[in-house]
């Protein structure tokens, strides 16, 4: 997927949540250990959503591609973000938001990953 690819699903990513409530605080927030695509807030709850697309399903969806080596980075970055805004969440979640061809609907997964074994 072209970085420019990748931008554009962000930005679908972003107007879809925002249609369903959520209010997006941060897009590419960048630290030493990575990315992190979206930070929202969904009622209360901080959302760190990992954004994937790819060209066709045809070897799976793009969420699968949030291997568990992508989960502990984004894990370690949301922890990095909660620290870096001095903010205390009530709760935390991490979704995953993917496109499947040009023109797909997302497919969004709450809670897509837990950050079990670190606190905050």
């Amino acid at each position: 997927m072209s970085s420019d690819a990748g931008i554009l699903a962000e930005d679908k990513a972003a107007e879809y949540l925002k249609a369903r409530g959520y209010k997006v605080l941060d897009r590419r927030w960048a630290c030493t250990l990575g990315e992190l695509d979206i930070v929202a807030s969904d009622r209360g709850t901080l959302v760190f959503v990992e954004v994937r697309a790819r060209a066709s399903s045809s070897y799976g969806s793009p969420a699968e591609t949030v291997t568990k080596a992508k989960q502990k980075k984004v894990i370690k970055a949301a922890l990095i973000y909660i620290k870096a805004k001095a903010i205390k969440p009530e709760a935390l979640r991490f979704d995953v938001i993917g496109f499947s061809g040009v023109g797909a609907e997302p497919e969004h997964i709450l809670n897509a990953f837990q950050a079990d074994g670190y606190t905050y």
